[in-house]
């Protein structure tokens, strides 16, 4: 019986022993690719692009440097034409940098995806944005304003001025608009979406979120089923193109999910949230153009003044002050090779105040500087990126404020741009209101 055990207990101790073995190969590969990830693959990067003369910070050597984001290293860009490269993204070497954290608060729709994925969104949602299509949303833009322009009137009063912070005022304005345009007839239940992710910056609601969402795509889905005409909001658009996309193709595969529907749904939120002399002449041009009548789309083209105006604001402002790229193989691009896992970091707003290439009054406020439109704006025809390599930018949602009050920077006012995803002022935006 004593034999047995302990031949037994002999038996068992090879078994121990490779099990040790086994773990202590798996530690060192876990420390093999830890040591990997944060210094051997930093730097055989940094000694790759060091060799081909790109050195340390902007500030020290100027418009191609490199820096760390942790094991990571950033290049930074500060030249316009090499930013376009690298945004066209002729060859597919790049990929959008994913913050699984910022998709939780503006949803992961078209502006997150990659490749067919991205094919199939921006075919679908296309339709939704064309021009003809966005005439028909100018009424909802001008009965946002019209309230404020009332609230205003009432909040002045018979007092001479009025101090406030227009900064929440316009973001207010902003998510009116949004929820007029994308759901129309369920307005109220969609600001109720704009003000939860608001909150959801700082507080995870996902869930809250996508429950409403549902409910007003499943309510629209089943009206368009039973014969119902769709409406001129984004949501009525967007499904119509995507009904179609479906029946054109034969298979619901072809189409997107009610889950891709709902995240595009938060990126209409989240995108459309982020947007004295010359206000005299801009006032003039539209009560030139428009008199008392409401605003009509024909017209807004001719907004020369104004179109200056939102421009000069996006130069000096853009909404987001930088775009980030990452090689995901190894490229050439402006005679530099980049192996593959560098991020490359195009800082748009120092793009935009580069005297080089506005000159010498880059950091004024000059509208006229756009007086012969963008491509005559600067030395670089293509150094215009507010939001990235494209011309999206939309003159109308503002100008009707401009009927009716003058504005002027109240006592309290402290000029702190700050970044928080996009550019917002720190302490807000204290206006004196008047009326004219």
């Amino acid at each position: 019986m004593v034999v047995g055990a302990s031949f037994a207990s002999e038996a068992s101790v090879p078994w121990g022993f490779l099990l040790g073995v086994l773990l202590g190969l798996v530690l060192l590969w876990q420390a093999g690719r830890l040591l990997n990830q944060l210094w051997w693959r930093p730097r055989r990067l940094e000694r790759a692009l060091r060799a081909q003369g790109i050195p340390g910070t902007v500030q020290e050597h100027g418009k191609m440097s490199m820096s760390w984001f942790g094991p990571n290293p950033r290049v930074t860009i500060v030249d316009s034409e090499l930013s376009k490269d690298v945004l066209s993204n002729k060859f597919g070497h790049f990929e959008k940098l994913k913050v699984p954290a910022l998709s939780k608060v503006f949803g992961d729709g078209l502006a997150s995806h990659e490749g067919e994925k991205w094919v199939k969104h921006r075919r679908i949602l296309t339709p939704a944005f064309h021009l003809e299509k966005l005439k028909l949303m100018l009424p909802a833009f001008s009965a946002c304003c019209e309230e404020l322009v009332s609230r205003w009137s009432e909040s002045l009063g018979s007092d001479a001025s009025l101090e406030l912070d227009v900064w929440a005022e316009l973001q207010n304005l902003t998510g009116d608009v949004i929820s007029r345009t994308a759901f129309s007839s369920s307005y109220h239940v969609g600001r109720r979406i704009f003000q939860l992710q608001g909150e959801q910056a700082e507080l995870v609601m996902t869930n809250k979120i996508e429950s409403i969402l549902k409910d007003i795509i499943g309510k629209r889905i089943q009206a368009m089923k039973q014969g119902e005409s769709t409406k001129d909001d984004l949501l009525g658009l967007l499904l119509e193109s995507n009904m179609r996309e479906t029946e054109e193709n034969g298979q619901s595969s072809m189409g997107m999910t009610i889950e891709d529907v709902v995240e595009e749904c938060k990126v209409f939120y989240f995108a459309g949230m982020e947007t004295t002399s010359w206000q005299d002449r801009a006032r003039e041009e539209v009560r030139s153009l428009f008199g008392k009548n409401k605003p009509e789309y024909e017209g807004l083209s001719r907004l020369k003044i104004m179109t200056m105006i939102l421009y000069e604001v996006l130069r000096l402002y853009p909404p987001a002050v930088s775009l980030i790229r990452k090689t995901y193989k190894e490229m050439d691009i402006g005679g530099i090779r980049y192996p593959a896992g560098v991020m490359l970091e195009l800082p748009v707003l120092f793009i935009h105040h580069d005297p080089d290439i506005w000159g010498s009054d880059v950091h004024e406020f000059k509208p006229d500087r756009f007086s012969e439109g963008i491509s005559k704006a600067s030395k670089d025809p293509g150094a215009f990126l507010p939001f990235g390599w494209g011309p999206r930018i939309c003159i109308g949602q503002n100008f009707a404020l401009l009927e009716r009050f003058a504005f002027e920077l109240a006592p309290s006012y402290t000029h702190a741009p700050h970044t928080v995803i996009t550019l917002h002022p720190m302490h807000g935006a204290q206006i004196k209101l008047r009326s004219v």
